[in-house]
């Protein structure tokens, strides 16, 4: 029962950190320990669990896919998502300075416990670092595109953001905003309850899922160190993302469609930076909590 519960807190994690933009669910998967379980889970859908379903043979197909592990998973996913989606678009409104800076340091702290699992560093490891760090620091200061709620637009918006989300450090959530379509997506549709949204993003999330563990499977088996060390770089390139001191930056003629962050130095001296450096390291303890509760 304790390994049960263990999951579904672990995907509340998950579903949290992927509705938050720069925060990434795959990096909680890494840090708590199940992320490649995940990836081989997903990647088993294939023409072999196709033909037991085929022939009824249902106990070895829910085996197969490792059936209770991704349906513990996904319900705290999902329980988290609709539970956080109006909370968090309060705290990002009233509080927006303390919950980047409670984000930043969960990263912060992240990059640590992530990085320890490479077993052999080399210069290709060390280079894959690199690669990573400055893919996620691009993607981090992309202009967002405007909002489309087109069917085929809102199935690439699942398939991409969903690989996202697997990835650690790449945000599923950041992803939606660059691609214009996060607040209509993460906050309005949720919120909302419109299945003219949420059933398109959901079947190009599972159609994306499907494709894309298979490929990152096969490259952690092939080349872990050099996968994990593409990965920490993204969850360092993250960290421009969740700076806490940012303002948005909006189009001229219209305020609603944003165009990127306008990055700040904050006054040291100030009680908000007191506060700010207080959630930050207690962003840094919740991981290492987390870390200890993993393992």
């Amino acid at each position: 029962m304790k390994a049960k519960l263990a999951i579904i807190l672990k995907g509340m994690g998950m579903g949290a950190a992927n509705v938050i933009p720069g925060v990434s669910g795959g990096t909680i998967a890494l840090i708590t320990g199940i992320f490649e379980r995940l990836i081989a889970a997903i990647k088993s859908f294939d023409i072999e669990a196709l033909q037991l379903l085929l022939k009824g043979e249902i106990k070895l197909l829910l085996k197969k896919v490792d059936f209770e592990f991704l349906v513990l998973l996904f319900s705290g996913i999902a329980v988290s998502i609709l539970s956080l989606a109006k909370i968090l678009d309060y705290l990002f409104i009233e509080h927006s300075i303390m919950i980047w800076s409670y984000f930043f340091g969960l990263i912060l702290a992240s990059i640590f416990f992530v990085i320890k699992t490479i077993k052999n560093w080399s210069l290709s490891t060390l280079i894959s670092l690199i690669i990573g760090t400055v893919i996620a620091a691009t993607i981090a200061m992309g202009v967002p595109a405007s909002p489309n709620a087109a069917i085929y637009y809102l199935l690439i918006c699942g398939a991409v953001a969903t690989c996202s989300m697997i990835l650690p450090g790449l945000s599923g959530s950041f992803v939606l905003v660059l691609m214009g379509n996060y607040q209509l997506i993460m906050i309005d549709a949720i919120n909302n309850r419109d299945l003219a949204i949420i059933i398109p993003v959901g079947i190009g999330a599972i159609l994306g899922l499907i494709l894309f563990s298979r490929m990152l499977s096969w490259i952690l088996k092939k080349y872990h160190d050099q996968t994990i060390g593409v990965l920490t770089g993204f969850i360092a390139g993250s960290l421009l993302t969740l700076w806490p001191w940012k303002e948005k930056v909006f189009q001229l003629n219209d305020p609603t469609i944003l165009t990127g962050y306008h990055w700040a130095i904050p006054n040291i001296q100030s009680t908000e930076f007191l506060l700010a450096m207080i959630f930050i390291v207690v962003g840094i303890l919740t991981i290492y909590f987390t870390e200890r509760v993993a393992k």
